[in-house]
């Protein structure tokens, strides 16, 4: 296929809001595309080619000013095979050779083609609401349950992959695939509740089981009891403390152990401590979700901003972080069996026996007074808050499920960092005040505020480090950036505003930390802001 029909095509899904209309443009063209040229173009689409790092950086592509070809010539094959050599090129003189080999490329192609050949190398097509219009467009042009396509995608942590098998194998092909140990899957993550009552209601709305049931009663010692097929589970649920780090993702087999970030990048190599850990449990095959922590005397944590940054760096080296402990909440996957469809108070007692002293504590209740208790101590431990778990819940891999439930005392937004501007009088010289951009469903980001509370000298400098090597162009003051640093924001609340539009803005927000372990898709979105308005 030629690439200008690729390229007209994320133009047709860049020019409608409309999902529908996006779903039916790209099934379209992934119908009309041979299984090697499948992986590659969902690969591009994705922001994620096949081949990783290119080793081109924003101000590499911004140099290239090469006149586009009047009619279109290159293959999706074509474009493959440059992005191969260009990747391959390593050395002295290598920087060289990237920049003849891009200009090659460049030169061969249109302008709309050259448009999205850009958008990819500097990172621009990388957001969450395109991959999930793909996994949608797939299960369209290859006529199966869109849930089918999630699943195995979340699964199998390849997108790519899983479009080849669904053009090629079909519903078949989709549902063998499972997990496999030492391939991360996509973490299933959380929505926000405002207390632990609204909580709890939430997160065990519609439980199977039987309501009168009082399989395993309250408080405990949290250890899951015997789990089964749900009968005794309806409102219960597990109330865990909610810590401040990283989380991970650890595989085991035999005495090799990978350790993955949420976003799937392996960081094994910086953490022999945890890696010694987990060769250390009773177990032989494993998968476990957990935090990365700073602890200290007494379990109390440790701030560690400066860890997180060297620790979520995609594409960083391998320096070891030092001084980081692990903390597990679930176990996927035990010595041949799968665990993910069993409900989670089955899958916290098999943690009990495999992890226990490393287990996250916390307590399996019905009781909104116990569910309070477990926050307060969380909180007096110096931790964020609770995590509220359905105990019939399956771990529904990539998804932000109703079944779990996250409280913190204080409204936290993680948001994206759109634009910065040049600091005055003590900050001078340094990039201070940050524009603030909430995720759109339908694509892109809308501003909802600015902020410079909450920065100290220290964070100053690593924005301002940070922020030039992401600038797309400048206003004045006002440093654009290309939206790919998450930004975990405290706000007292949101207000209706005409200023952003967005149409709310926030009140008092300050930075609590840069996430380096999340990316843009990952997001709160508009409507997640608007819920915080009074009222709602």
């Amino acid at each position: 296929m030629l690439f200008a029909e690729v390229a007209a095509t994320a133009g047709a899904v860049a020019a409608t809001r409309a999902r529908t209309r996006k779903i039916a443009a790209v099934a379209d063209m992934l119908a009309r595309l041979d299984p090697d040229e499948l992986t590659v173009v969902v690969a591009i689409l994705t922001g994620s080619p096949r081949q990783g790092r290119i080793g081109v950086g924003w101000r590499t592509v911004a140099r290239r000013e090469v006149p586009p070809a009047g009619e279109p010539s290159l293959t999706v094959a074509d474009v493959d095979r440059a992005l191969d050599r260009i990747q391959g090129l390593r050395g002295p003189g290598s920087q060289a050779a990237r920049a003849a080999e891009l200009d090659d490329l460049l030169g061969r192609a249109t302008g709309a083609e050259q448009d999205l050949i850009r958008r990819l190398l500097v990172g621009e097509l990388r957001h969450g609401a395109l991959e999930g219009v793909l996994a949608d467009a797939v299960a369209r042009a290859a006529d199966v349950p869109p849930a089918t396509v999630r699943r195995a995608a979340m699964l199998a942590g390849d997108l790519p992959r899983v479009a080849r098998i669904a053009l090629g194998e079909g519903r078949a092909g989709l549902d063998a695939v499972g997990l496999t140990l030492l391939r991360p899957v996509q973490p299933m993550l959380a929505q926000t509740a405002t207390d632990v009552a609204e909580a709890l209601a939430l997160a065990t709305a519609g439980d199977p089981g039987d309501p009168g049931g009082e399989g395993r009663g309250d408080g405990g010692d949290g250890d899951g009891g015997d789990g089964g097929d749900g009968d005794g589970l309806a409102g219960l649920a597990s109330v865990e403390w909610k810590l401040d780090g990283a989380r991970i993702q650890v595989h085991r087999v035999d005495d090799e152990v990978h350790i993955f970030t949420r976003n799937l990048n392996e960081v094994t190599g910086r953490l022999p401590g945890i890696v010694a850990l987990v060769r250390s449990f009773p177990a032989r095959r494993l998968m476990l979700d957990g935090e990365a922590v700073g602890v200290g005397d007494g379990e109390v944590p440790e701030l560690f901003q400066s860890t997180m940054s060297r620790f979520g760096r995609e594409g960083g080296d391998e320096t070891e972080v030092a001084g980081l402990d692990a903390r597990f909440f679930d176990l996927l996957h035990l010595d041949g069996d799968d665990l993910i469809d069993q409900p989670l108070a089955d899958r916290l007692a098999a943690l009990e026996r495999v992890a226990g002293p490393w287990r996250i504590r916390g307590e399996l209740t019905r009781s909104p007074d116990v569910a309070a208790r477990v926050l307060d101590e969380a909180l007096a431990a110096g931790h964020e808050g609770v995590m509220v778990k359905a105990a019939s819940s399956r771990y529904e891999a990539g998804r932000r499920g109703g079944a779990w439930r996250k409280v913190k005392p204080v409204h936290t937004l993680d948001l994206v960092v759109l634009a910065v501007e040049w600091g005055s009088g003590r900050r001078q010289g340094w990039l201070s005040n940050i524009h603030l951009g909430a995720r759109d469903p339908a694509g892109g980001f809308v501003m909802v505020g600015k902020t410079f509370k909450g920065m100290t000298d220290e964070l100053l400098g690593w924005q301002t480090e940070r922020f030039l090597g992401l600038e797309t162009g400048r206003d004045g003051h006002v440093v654009h950036v290309r939206p790919e640093q998450v930004v975990e924001i405290a706000l007292d609340g949101v207000q209706v505003s005409t200023r952003y539009a967005g149409g709310v803005a926030l009140r008092f927000a300050r930075v609590r930390r840069y996430r380096q372990d999340k990316s843009p898709g990952e997001a709160d979105t508009i409507d997640a802001v608007r819920a915080l308005l009074p009222g709602r």
